[in-house]
């Protein structure tokens, strides 16, 4: 036995070790995709079927073989129309344009200023019950989102979010995406999510919120308008009943972190540049 396995060992290669990792790996993505969609009760069900065709030929059940093998060959065509907002979704992740990060582009007190006057905004309209979207864009580029409303290109205020988002203002029903330590466009349209299992209380802004995110890496900042509730969406899920103070450290690590992250990159590539000159100085 010891024999044996020395003899599978000592036959697998690096090679292998990949493409067994690659494997893997893929199936673990292909998992976690299903469980987060609608998908996971159909894939169930396949499993079923393949399970009972595999079974009734083994058994020698001829008829119902013939009837689960035609039902599988309709099926594979069936799967492709039953998932095909998830297909679509899976393959526009696969192909998102991306960007230099525009966080990385703010420096540390650019980012407090910025970050004290959306928490500003936030709370003031959290008082009010004045509904608010606010979409900070991170490195997906959400071009495609902005050309659905008006272009502003306008420096970050309290008073400019504040005005944007005043009931009875042209743009107050759409989203406001901030692009950097700018207001890039406001009122726009965002993709409503395709997740059923959300609480019923949820209204079209906050299902809007999380839409934007099942499709981008943005952070969503919500305001309800019955309830003035402070909401967070990021990656498809929402976080609701925030206080200011959470608001603020959320936006703090992500435009802080960005900014050493960029910080980081920079003084790599300033040693990397040492090194090389003291090395062509040497010969």
């Amino acid at each position: 036995m010891e024999h044996f396995f020395k003899n599978i060992v000592s036959g697998i290669g690096f090679t292998d070790i990949l493409d067994i990792l690659i494997v893997t790996f893929i199936i673990y993505k292909l998992l976690h995709f299903i469980r987060e969609t609608r998908a996971e009760q159909l894939a169930k069900g396949l499993l079923f079927l393949m399970v009972a065709t595999l079974l009734s030929k083994v058994l020698q059940l001829y008829t119902l073989h013939w009837i689960l093998s035609g039902v599988m060959t309709v099926g594979l065509i069936a799967v492709v129309v039953i998932f095909q907002p998830e297909l679509r979704r899976g393959l526009e992740y696969l192909g998102r344009s991306k960007f230099s990060n525009v966080l990385s582009e703010v420096d540390k007190e650019e980012a407090k200023y910025m970050v004290g006057q959306l928490v500003e905004a936030v709370d003031s309209m959290s008082a009010s019950h004045t509904g608010a979207l606010i979409v900070i864009e991170r490195e997906i580029s959400l071009n495609d989102i902005a050309e659905t409303g008006t272009i502003i290109d306008a420096a970050i205020s309290s008073q400019m979010i504040g005005n944007i988002f005043y009931e009875g203002a042209p743009l107050h029903d759409g989203a406001l995406i901030i692009r950097g330590s700018r207001i890039h466009a406001a009122g726009c349209v965002l993709p409503l999510t395709q997740n059923k299992n959300l609480n019923k209380e949820l209204g079209t802004r906050h299902r809007a919120g999380i839409g934007i995110t099942e499709n981008s890496d943005a952070l969503v900042i919500i305001v309800s308008e019955e309830t003035g509730i402070i909401s967070l969406a990021q990656n498809g899920k929402l976080t609701r009943f925030l206080d200011v103070k959470k608001v603020e450290k959320a936006l703090f690590n992500l435009y802080l972190e960005e900014s050493e992250k960029n910080l980081g990159e920079r003084l790599s590539s300033f040693l990397r540049s040492v090194r090389q000159g003291v090395k062509d100085a040497e010969k």
